[in-house]
C-alpha cells in the first residue's frame, strides 16, 4: 500500500455502489484526483460531509489499481457553507468548480497556480467583498491565463498594432480595424478597462464599473471561455439567469 497525503478542493461527487462516491479533488501537490471515499454515504460515516463540493479538505490517501483511496480527511475550510445561503455566490463557486475541472483534464498532473486561483477564488467569493459576478468573470479570466489562453487586451491579438476596434473571440482578443474578422463584437472601451482591471486583480476600478459595464464584460468572458473549453458550463445557465 502506498500512502500518500495532499490538501485540495472538493470538485465533484458521484454515487458508486451503495455506500460509497468517487470524489473528485483538485490537489495542492498531486494535481486532479479520483479517489474512492469508502461508506460515505451511511449517516454514520466518520467524514462523509467533509468531502462535499466547496470544501477544502486534507487528505490521506493510498494508490489503487484504477481509482486511489481517501483513508482520512480533515477539513481546513467549509466554503459551501458560506455559500449555500447566497445563492448568486453559490451559482458563481459552482460555475468556479466546474471550470476548474474542465481545466485540469489529466489526472495527478501538477497545477499549483489553478489550485491557489481556485482556493483564493472561494475565499473571495466568502467574504462577499465584491459582486459575485466579478469574482467569477476574474476566476475566468485569470485561469485561462494559466492555462495560456490569456486574452489580448491592450494591442491587436493579430498584429499588435495600439488601434482597438473589436473583440474577437476566434482572434484571441482585441483587434484592429484592419484584423477585425465578420462577427466580432465593439464593446465599449469602459468594458475592455473591466476586463483589464479583473485580469490584473485591480478591484478599485472593477468594483467602481457601471453595470452596464460589467454585463457585456460577462458576456464577452464566458464566451471567450467556453470557445477555449470546447465545452459549455452547465453551471453558467443558473449565474446567468441570476445576473439577468
Amino acid at each position: 500500500m502506498s500512502l500518500y497525503r495532499d490538501e485540495g478542493v472538493v470538485l465533484r461527487t458521484q454515487k458508486l455502489g451503495e455506500a460509497d462516491r468517487i470524489v473528485t479533488v483538485l490537489a495542492k501537490r498531486t494535481g486532479k484526483i479520483r479517489a474512492v471515499a469508502r461508506g460515505v454515504r451511511r449517516t454514520k460515516s466518520r467524514f462523509g460531509a467533509r468531502l462535499e463540493p466547496f470544501t477544502h479538505v486534507d487528505l490521506q490517501l493510498h494508490t489503487g489499481r484504477t481509482l486511489d483511496v481517501i483513508t482520512q480527511a480533515e477539513t481546513i475550510r467549509p466554503y459551501g457553507e458560506a455559500l449555500a445561503v447566497d445563492y448568486p455566490r453559490y451559482t458563481a463557486g459552482s460555475a468556479m468548480l466546474e471550470t476548474a475541472d474542465r481545466l485540469t483534464q489529466g489526472e495527478k498532473e501538477p497545477a499549483l497556480r489553478q489550485f491557489l486561483l481556485l482556493v483564493g477564488g472561494l475565499r473571495t467569493l466568502s467574504e462577499r467583498a465584491h459582486e459575485a459576478r466579478l469574482v467569477l468573470d476574474a476566476y475566468f479570466l485569470r485561469s485561462l491565463a494559466v492555462a495560456g489562453y490569456a486574452p489580448a487586451l491592450e494591442a491587436c491579438a493579430k498584429c499588435q498594432a495600439p488601434a482597438i476596434r473589436a473583440f474577437a473571440i476566434v482572434a484571441g482578443g482585441v483587434v484592429c480595424g484592419a484584423c477585425r474578422p465578420a462577427g466580432a463584437a465593439v464593446p465599449a472601451g469602459e468594458t475592455i478597462g473591466l476586463m483589464t482591471a479583473l485580469l490584473r486583480g485591480d478591484w478599485t476600478t472593477a468594483d467602481a464599473s457601471e453595470s452596464r459595464h460589467r454585463s457585456e464584460c460577462s458576456g464577452l468572458v464566458a464566451a471567450y471561455l467556453q470557445w477555449h473549453l470546447e465545452h459549455g458550463i452547465r453551471s453558467l445557465r443558473h449565474v446567468e439567469r441570476e445576473h439577468a
